[in-house]
């Protein structure tokens, strides 16, 4: 009876003490400057520096390397890519090689030596892949691209930087560096030619999820939640690759940007944008989906698009919500992004004007 009360009682305390310290944690988190006091070295690094150190343990993980190799119309697109482009002879640098496998395509190819940088403890499994397929012009380089060194230029830079929201996995800066510093004079870029897309959507009426002070439940109004709008900017981004989110596009989608790697500058595109879209099928505004494509040749592309068919699945589409308006057929949208870092999601803020189908 003694020893149950105080296994219970133990119980209790070390409850009410990862409560208190997951609280504890939030707290500090929310506030940047307790949290630079507490730990000043964590705070010290850049953004480019967070990312990098959670890079080198996400795709370390076998799992994330499944989804991608599973991945039927990435894979297509590579392979046929690699086949149509890479010429026998050629060198390259296969960016962010992870397992190795668009190293072993272009080995098969013809290339005549294949540099595969990675900076993920992936790399160890790579090489033993490599080994085992007998691919023996791969040489596997265990750092960041930046610190990459090389005293001959190589053909072609090959890769697979993109993120969800196409430049979160900070493809422009590190294949615009690789290709100022070491890709040669009418060299290639695998692949080079993107179009972004931020698209005004209805999402299906059975998994719309309002902001909570859109929300009157049996007349039970949440409207005074309004004035504690989240600060966080997770919480107006959504995300996935269910076919079945969104219902329709109120427009007819037009890329928001459109860029080559071979010529856009290295700090990337405008840090704002700006543009207007017709509504063509009336129906509540919800967000707005972000979704690519990229292409090598106009009939070889590779989509995420949320209305896609044949997407490529292992992506996932996000949506930037928005507080629900009505749009009529003829309403235009004109819409305005502004970021501080293309590669850093939670530097964009969107704003939108809906006009009238006979307003000027």
């Amino acid at each position: 009876m003694i020893t149950h009360f105080f296994q219970r009682f133990s119980v209790g305390c070390f409850s009410v003490r990862r409560r208190t310290l997951q609280r504890l944690g939030a707290w500090i988190n929310a506030s940047p400057r307790l949290s630079r006091w507490i730990d000043p070295g964590e705070q010290v690094a850049t953004p480019d520096e967070q990312y990098r150190r959670f890079n080198g343990s996400y795709f370390g993980n076998f799992h994330e390397q499944e989804k991608m190799l599973a991945d039927k119309q990435r894979m297509a697109f590579y392979l046929a890519a690699i086949a149509r482009k890479i010429k026998p002879g050629v060198r390259v640098i296969d960016l962010g090689t992870g397992t190795g496998i668009l190293a072993a395509f272009a080995s098969r190819a013809g290339a005549a030596k294949i540099y595969a940088i990675d900076h993920s403890t992936i790399l160890k499994h790579a090489k033993r892949l490599a080994a085992h397929n007998r691919i023996e012009n791969v040489a596997f380089v265990a750092t960041h691209s930046t610190a990459f060194q090389l005293e001959e230029k190589v053909d072609v830079i090959l890769h697979e930087q993109m993120g969800d929201f196409l430049f979160d996995e900070s493809m422009v800066v590190n294949v615009c560096d690789l290709r100022d510093r070491l890709l040669k004079p009418g060299g290639m870029i695998l692949p080079s030619r993107f179009e972004f897309f931020c698209e005004p959507v209805k999402l299906h009426d059975g998994r719309h999820i309002p902001m909570i002070w859109e929300l009157n439940i049996d007349g039970f109004d949440y409207s005074v939640l309004e004035r504690s709008r989240p600060q966080q900017p997770e919480y107006y981004r959504m995300g996935g690759n269910d076919l079945g989110v969104v219902e329709h596009f109120l427009g007819e989608p037009k890329p928001a940007l459109e860029f080559d790697l071979h010529t856009i500058a290295a700090d990337g595109p405008a840090t704002e944008i700006t543009f207007s879209r017709r509504v063509e099928r009336a129906g509540r505004m919800d967000g707005y989906a972000v979704f690519f494509r990229t292409k090598v040749d106009d009939d070889l592309v590779l989509g995420t698009g949320p209305l896609d068919a044949d997407r490529a699945p292992h992506w996932a589409f996000r949506i930037l919500r928005t507080e629900r308006e009505a749009c009529a057929e003829g309403d235009f949208i004109d819409v305005k992004i502004k970021v501080e870092r293309w590669s850093d999601p939670d530097t964009w803020r969107w704003s939108q004007t809906k006009r009238s189908g006979g307003a000027r």
